[in-house]
């Protein structure tokens, strides 16, 4: 497979790793914002084979782990309700609550599906009239094309028993907030590839410009992260501020014009809550007015729940990098796969499943 397999090639990565950071001295810390490159580096072994003062950090790159606590609680409250299908993609399942989860909602009998699509859930709302149809619409700018694209079609369709749980974030202002936190102290981004494919490079440069920060968009094959960290090391060390590009054969400048103008079709800028970063200014995307008739608090007069976090769970501190998996006293004692206590242990992409699979903890 060209411009895969080339990023796949052993000799290569294992070259490039050894130019990563073996002139650096001082201690940096460098945090990826994408649960695919968690996994990435986890499964490369990158982590262990680069100097140990080049520190990686795992951000808030996880959609079901950034979910809060009260949007969950509420979705698994929604369940009760004998009028209403529950539609989701399949990692929201196992996401625990405060006192239970979906997947125990549906095996009591409660009616949740897990969907491969939004559009999915259209087909369920036309063949169920007489039920509310809605989806749990968690994820970054990734999944919003597809769900906009879903509120667009039951628009015009006239279909009026689906609707959504918003939960939409956006990463470029959260980056920002990361960065405005003393306790972390970012020298440098891996930032998310898959965001970028859809956004570009364009909205990281105020890292660059406001906050002396630089960034580097990688992709996923251990070439690709290895390309990344030296590309990003360099310029910490050389004192450059810049937004570099090594993914450019996805991800152009100005992003993908198509999927951006989809989302703004159907949603507005809003604020959003953050699990462990609370609610921040400018990071979530709402239904425009015009469309609020498909927003199911509105629709159904409900509010989200309190947000109770998880007693003992350090998921938040674990999503800002403040701290790692094995700080945590759930972690792999009370908390793994089969019985996750904390959301970053549900999904594949989670910082906490990532430690679990490949520190050899199970």
């Amino acid at each position: 497979m060209k411009y895969v397999k080339e990023f796949r090639n052993p000799s290569l990565v294992k070259n490039m790793i050894k130019k990563i950071g073996s002139d650096v001295e001082r201690e940096i810390t460098i945090m990826e914002v994408c649960g695919t490159h968690t996994m990435s580096i986890f499964k490369s072994g990158i982590r262990d084979l680069i100097p140990s003062n080049i520190k990686l950090i795992s951000g808030p790159g996880c959609p079901v782990c950034v979910t809060s606590q009260a949007y969950i609680d509420t979705a698994i409250e929604l369940t009760k309700r004998d009028d209403v299908i529950i539609t989701t993609f399949g990692d929201m399942l196992k996401v625990p609550g405060n006192n239970s989860s979906l997947q125990n909602e549906k095996a009591l009998g409660r009616d949740i599906r897990m969907v491969y699509s939004p559009l999915d859930s259209l087909k369920i709302a036309k063949e169920n009239p007489d039920r509310e149809v809605i989806f749990l619409a968690v994820g970054f700018e990734t999944t919003a094309p597809a769900i906009a694209l879903s509120i667009k079609i039951a628009s015009e369709e006239n279909i009026k028993n689906y609707s959504i749980l918003q939960s939409i974030k956006t990463m470029p202002e959260t980056m920002k907030q990361l960065v405005l936190d003393e306790d972390i102290k970012i020298d440098g981004f891996l930032c998310p590839g898959h965001v970028s494919t859809v956004i570009g490079a364009k909205p990281y440069e105020f890292l660059a410009n406001e906050f002396e920060v630089p960034a580097v968009i990688a992709g996923f094959e251990s070439g690709d992260i290895a390309i990344g960290l030296y590309t990003l090391i360099e310029m910490i060390k050389n004192n450059t501020n810049e937004v570099k590009n090594v993914y450019s054969r996805f991800v152009k400048y100005e992003g993908s014009e198509k999927a951006i103008s989809s989302i703004y079709e159907i949603f507005e800028e809003s604020d959003a809550v953050w699990r462990g970063l609370g609610n921040i200014s400018g990071t979530g995307l709402k239904l425009k007015q015009k469309y609020d008739s498909f927003n199911a608090e509105t629709k159904l007069g409900i509010n989200l729940l309190n947000d109770k976090p998880i007693k003992g769970c350090i998921c938040g501190d674990i999503l800002k990098g403040k701290k790692n998996p094995l700080q945590c006293k759930l972690f792999s004692k009370v908390c793994n796969p089969l019985n996750p206590i904390g959301a970053c242990m549900v999904s594949e992409e989670g910082t906490c499943a990532a430690y679990y699979k490949y520190k050899n903890i199970g």
